[in-house]
């Protein structure tokens, strides 16, 4: 425990970032780069000062390098972590080219798309219109076909009525007139039967004044 309160306390003020080279020997320092390819920089961080700092602390040579080695895999991972979670400039605007393609062509399919069908649309509109003036002339047509037989049969209708009436009207001169001959005769009749009780009137007057006459001779 309090071997790692001194490697965090010799961190905090040694700040084991990026540290430049000092003016002792390169070939005495270990160097951990990690480069990172989309900010082009690289990270540097000088072990041999930081396992001198352990051990000027207390810390044995064999731990403080694999502190020293520890913390420097941790770091290149944590600079390799952020790294990848960044994007450079060129990966950013070729992304924004490809949304940009990808766009343009959405774009173009959709208008395309809507010229489709627009196209069928119209199509199907006028498909639709011909089959209205198909049906309005066929029906224009059952509707004069069937007036036309309306007509007909009502001059058919008007025909024979005309006929009955001029056949019953027919029938009702022959039935006056043979009435009006009727009375005629029945009128001929009275007259003759009139005469005849008149004629026979007389006869039988002039017998009885005749018989009358004749018995008043006989009483005179």
């Amino acid at each position: 425990m309090a071997l790692c309160k001194t490697v965090l306390h010799f961190c905090s003020n040694t700040r084991f970032a990026a540290l430049l080279p000092s003016t002792r020997s390169h070939s005495s320092r270990y160097y951990s780069h990690a480069l990172n390819s989309n900010l082009k920089r690289a990270f540097l961080v000088d072990t041999l000062a930081l396992v001198r700092g352990l051990e000027a602390k207390g810390v044995p040579s064999k731990q403080a390098e694999a502190i020293t080695a520890a913390i420097t895999e941790v770091l290149n991972d944590s600079l390799e972590n952020v790294a990848n979670s960044f994007v450079s400039k060129s990966e950013m605007q070729k992304s924004e080219m490809l949304q940009e393609a990808n766009l343009s062509k959405f774009k173009t399919e959709v208008q395309s798309s809507q010229e489709h069908h627009f196209s069928l649309l119209q199509r199907e509109t006028e498909k639709l219109l011909g089959d209205i003036e198909k049906m309005r002339s066929e029906l224009r047509y059952e509707i004069d076909k069937v007036t036309a037989g309306q007509r007909l049969d009502l001059n058919l209708e008007r025909g024979r009525i005309r006929d009955e009436l001029a056949n019953q009207s027919a029938e009702t001169s022959n039935l006056t007139n043979k009435l009006d001959r009727e009375i005629h005769e029945l009128r001929a009749q009275l007259e003759a039967a009139k005469y005849d009780v008149i004629k026979y009137c007389i006869g039988t007057l002039v017998s009885i004044s005749a018989v009358g006459l004749a018995v008043i001779r006989i009483i005179l």
